[in-house]
């Protein structure tokens, strides 16, 4: 009985065998490819908002003597005194909230490198842009009659724009991190008035000068930041730039007459401003991509 009993076991173990090599073998699934790194060639347009406060804080003025009337006493001396008290630094701070728009394009190439260019403008909000001092300079050989002066300037930038080169390294898929620079223009106003009388006499009223400009300046910036691709097609930045629009350097003149008509002196007089400043902004920028292939990055 045992031998047919050990018989029939053998068969059955040879069948299942035979029928386990005939199955398909299992293979667990492949995991799923990682996500495409960012693409970051390709253009893009943005809004962003920050504020901006400008480096020169002054406005300078200067007078000096071109016209004595010979024959009137306390001429010269009146002139002298009149350019001293003329000649001051006027606080005319320019300090407010900057908001605008950019567009641009990038190019990512030797897998972590970032080049493009960017073209924006922005209106500025300014807090405070008036100032005014006031002096007196006693007349020499005439005391106590003493030139007093009233110096008033305002300067204000109304907006700023630049079109700017970038370069950038991308510390990962999503993070870049760059430097800018390149041409700046902005409008810009300055206006200065300057009113002046002696004291202690009466036979000169007072008198004035004046002066103003309004125009386009154009000069450079230069600056960083770093942009952070947070989502397919959007990115995040923030960002310091440093602009320099130039001098402007105003003439005008401080004319005195007598009670009597006739011109007592005549003094001429600069005034200079200078616009530069900083901004600190942040953005945020959809990336169109149009038609750019897709880049690999290794890290």
């Amino acid at each position: 009985m045992r031998k047919p009993i050990f018989a029939a076991m053998a068969l059955a173990l040879m069948a299942g065998t035979a029928v386990a090599a005939d199955l398909p073998h299992y293979k667990a699934p492949l995991p799923p490819p990682p996500p495409p790194p960012p693409l970051w060639t390709g253009f893009y347009v943005g809004l962003n908002a920050g504020y901006t406060w400008s480096n020169s804080s002054n406005i300078s003025t200067v007078a000096f003597p071109v016209f004595n009337a010979s024959g009137l006493g306390g001429a010269v001396p009146g002139s002298f005194a009149s350019a001293f008290a003329a000649t001051s630094l006027i606080p005319a701070r320019s300090d407010g909230f900057i908001g605008g728009g950019q567009i641009g394009y990038n190019w990512q190439f030797y897998n972590s490198f970032v080049a493009g260019v960017e073209a924006d403008i922005q209106g500025i909000a300014a807090s405070s842009n008036r100032g005014a001092t006031s002096g007196a300079f006693p007349v020499s050989g005439f005391a106590p009659i003493t030139a007093v002066s009233f110096n008033q300037a305002s300067a204000s930038l109304d907006y700023l724009g630049t079109v700017r080169g970038r370069l950038g390294w991308l510390f990962t898929p999503t993070l870049l991190a760059y430097g800018t620079g390149g041409l700046a223009y902005g409008g810009v106003q300055t206006n200065t008035n300057i009113v002046q009388a002696f004291a202690n006499q009466t036979a000169v009223p007072g008198f004035f000068g004046a002066t103003s400009f309004s125009d386009t300046r154009v000069g450079w910036t230069a600056g960083g930041g770093l942009e952070w691709m947070f989502w397919p097609s959007w990115s995040a930045k923030v960002e310091y730039l440093y602009y320099d629009l130039g001098s402007v350097t105003q003439n005008f003149t401080l004319p005195s007459v007598n009670n009597a008509g006739t011109l007592f002196f005549f003094n001429a007089g600069q005034a200079r401003t200078r616009f530069n400043g900083n901004i600190v902004r942040a953005g945020l920028n959809y990336h169109f991509n149009w038609g750019a292939p897709p880049v690999v990055a290794k890290y």
